[in-house]
């Protein structure tokens, strides 16, 4: 019989990270994990997908670059390297995770985890005895209806990034973040993509404004993009699929379905033990605790935003309050956001569309007016940002264009920090960059703008 002060299940972003912290923390740690570790985000999410939009957009940039008095002649792509490329980058993060395991005495147990009992973890016939239990198994991804994955012609979020050969009609279903990835991944190697989103608009969990500018984008980029439709049927035919939208029998070479996620708990044993859900995602407190003293719950398994850095974030947390320290609990509304298509959307904190009757003061600055994004070749976007009108508080930020989830991170500091306009105007900002564009928006909220 094996004891550990904690057991973990899942090795993902939030799995792998509290094990790491509560061995700081003088824990004695088991970590279970039946597939490679770093979970989906890094072995089939957030690193694979950013691999293949770094492929495409360097494809893209190539294609562009007799615009800058460069030429290259003829540009072609081999599809097979760009997903051999990507499985790469997985498996050397994944080694990297497997590396820290070892350097910081996490015992790894390969295999499918289930909770026996309060304390009691099974796993390949072995028993894990522990204090404390941390749930990070993660989400899957949902089907829609009694349309169903088959990886043939239906794909997963798997089968659209490693696929074997370039789809010529392609349809996605669904316009949240990861349909609008696979969109301006697929259309930037010249598939035509049709995508589909249920909801008014696409990117829903976003600012209505700059989800309104990613949807022109998008369409100025030769998508097809429908909203408020969903499909009314779907199956697989003769090399593709047949699906009916607004009454039409349309014909693609595959379809894509992602429609959200739901965790991933069926064989954990949480209903016997009388864990309490949230819809389909486990129910937790302020500092993670599930409703049975002793088991906690991180990540995606624990509901949206399933984002890996707020399962990291949890993983500190769950950690310190194993530990007996009094940590700060999740704050939801400082979650930072990113979407990377092309144009990347980023965002944190308070939409415009949910400010109800608060007063506010909102700033708008266009990237056609940023030296930096003009002589880069993306002067297409915008930052918004969003104040407290009696306070000056910074509530929220919203951007699109080139390279804005690498400066989203500026205004999440920021709102941690409890800043005001005040801060962010006397901020000197350098030149020339696209930072420059996130103190114009503070500007042009305060009616000071410079340079518009």
């Amino acid at each position: 019989m094996n004891e550990f002060d904690v057991v973990v299940i899942g090795g993902g972003p939030g799995g792998y990270a509290a094990a790491i912290r509560c061995s700081q923390l003088g824990l004695s740690v088991a970590l279970a994990e039946q597939e490679a570790l770093g979970g989906t985000c890094l072995n089939w999410g957030c690193i694979p997908t950013k691999s293949l939009l770094q492929s495409a957009d360097l494809y893209q940039q190539i294609l562009g670059a007799d615009s800058y008095g460069i030429s290259v002649g003829n540009v072609t792509f081999d599809l097979e390297k760009m997903v051999d490329q990507s499985r790469q980058a997985a498996h050397q993060l994944s080694q990297g995770v497997a590396q820290l395991m070892k350097k910081n005495k996490v015992k790894i147990f390969n295999g499918e985890a289930s909770i026996q009992s309060v304390g009691t973890v099974g796993i390949n016939g072995e028993t894990l005895m522990t204090d404390s239990i941390i749930v990070a198994s993660g989400a899957e991804q949902k089907n829609l209806g009694a349309i169903a994955i088959d990886g043939q012609n239906i794909w997963g979020a798997r089968e659209a990034m490693t696929p074997s050969k370039l789809p010529k009609e392609l349809l996605i279903i669904g316009a949240g973040a990861i349909g609008v990835e696979f969109a301006s991944f697929y259309r930037s190697l010249g598939s035509a993509v049709t995508l589909l989103e249920v909801a008014p608009e696409i990117l829903p969990a976003e600012d209505q404004e700059i989800s309104r500018l990613a949807r022109e984008a998008l369409v100025s980029r030769g998508i097809e993009v429908l909203v408020g439709q969903g499909v009314d049927g779907l199956e697989s035919a003769d090399h593709g699929v047949a699906a009916v939208i607004e009454g039409e029998v349309r014909r693609f070479d595959a379809a894509i379905l992602s429609v959200g996620v739901k965790a991933r708990i069926a064989s954990l044993g949480l209903e016997a033990l009388g864990v309490e859900m949230e819809g389909s995602f486990i129910k937790v407190g302020d500092r993670q605790q599930t409703s049975v003293p002793g088991i906690y719950a991180i990540g995606d398994v624990a509901g949206a935003p399933c984002l890996a850095h707020k399962a990291t974030h949890e993983a500190m947390i769950v950690s310190e309050v194993i530990a007996g320290q009094l940590p700060e609990p999740l704050r939801r509304e400082r979650i930072p956001g990113c979407t990377y298509s092309a144009p990347q959307v980023a965002s944190i904190g308070l939409r415009e569309q949910d400010a109800g009757d608060r007063a506010l003061k909102i700033g708008r600055f266009p990237l056609y007016a940023n030296g930096k994004s003009v002589v880069a070749g993306h002067p297409e976007g915008m930052i918004k940002t969003v104040f407290d009108a009696q306070t000056g508080a910074l509530l929220g930020a919203h951007m699109i264009g080139e390279g804005v989830t690498e400066l989203i991170q500026g205004f999440a500091v920021a709102i941690g920090l409890e800043t005001t306009e005040h801060e962010l105007i006397e901020t000197i900002f350098p030149h020339p960059t696209v930072s420059e564009a996130m103190q114009e928006s503070v500007l042009m909220a305060f009616d000071r703008p410079l340079h518009l």
